[in-house]
């Protein structure tokens, strides 16, 4: 009995823990702190589901009060959630980084680095904290000068996040860029692995060249800019849903022996 349990400890994938760390944030990436929060929310406005304001917030002072009133909504027009999914998907990228890097060790450095880089880069940019915090410190705010230089911080942190759709903040263009050539990167390495199904592979391929067409011609044609990600988002649903899957399958997997 006590050899059974030994082998069956042995036998066990020693990335196991990655490789379910890696499904389950991907899968909450998925579900629960999607990249398009925000705008779901926006299209949700005319359903009544949130207590979402008629025009969006332009000023430091119009965001301190939604935030006061509705926190909740407040962060998610901020794109807080996106600091989590960007979180999410760093844990991805290590967790594909171990499962494919036999099969092209370097392709997979650049991605793993190129999406990592991403993923720093959004979180350092990412204003929602900053405001937020602001945001407390009007609230508690005893006098008209605190509050005047509260709102000055606020509206300097707001002018590089304009509210027009179309507009990408140059950190989130940089950091989607990245993330965006990461994901690219990996997809053409699953083609020269046997541990993804072509499925997932063309998922990957369509999410996240689509998107990064997108990108790219965003300085050209603002105006079609959006057709892409939308798009591309189905993709990169099914693509992050199949990898999960196929990442606890690995994690059950019998462990190879490598040579250093």
């Amino acid at each position: 009995m006590m050899d059974n349990i030994s082998n069956n400890k042995n036998n066990r994938n020693p990335w196991r823990v990655l490789y379910i760390t890696g499904g389950v944030a991907i899968l909450l990436a998925v579900i629960a702190f999607r990249r398009n929060w925000s705008a779901e929310m926006k299209v949700s406005n005319g359903f009544g589901i949130f207590p979402m304001p008629e025009t969006l917030p332009t000023s430091a002072l119009e965001w301190f009060s939604l935030l006061q009133e509705h926190l909740f909504v407040g962060l998610s027009l901020l794109d807080f959630f996106d600091l989590i999914n960007y979180a999410l998907v760093g844990l991805l990228f290590l967790a594909l980084y171990v499962a494919l890097r036999k099969a092209n060790q370097s392709l997979m450095l650049i991605a793993i680095t190129s999406g990592l880089v991403g993923v720093t880069v959004y979180l350092a940019s990412n204003q929602a904290l900053e405001i937020l915090s602001l945001s407390k410190q009007f609230a508690a705010a005893t006098s008209d000068a605190q509050r005047a230089t509260l709102l000055t911080a606020g509206d300097t942190i707001l002018a590089t996040h304009p509210s027009d759709p179309a507009f990408l903040p140059t950190g989130l263009q940089i950091s989607l860029f990245l993330v965006l050539v990461a994901g690219l990167l990996i997809s053409i390495v699953m083609l020269q692995s046997k541990i993804f199904s072509k499925a997932t592979t063309v998922c990957g391929l369509c999410a996240n060249g689509l998107a990064l067409i997108g990108l790219i011609s965003l300085p050209f044609l603002p105006e079609i800019y959006l057709i892409f990600p939308t798009v591309s988002a189905p993709f990169r649903m099914i693509w992050y849903i199949l990898i999960a899957i196929e990442l606890f399958k690995l994690s059950n997997s019998t462990p190879i022996k490598e040579t250093l």
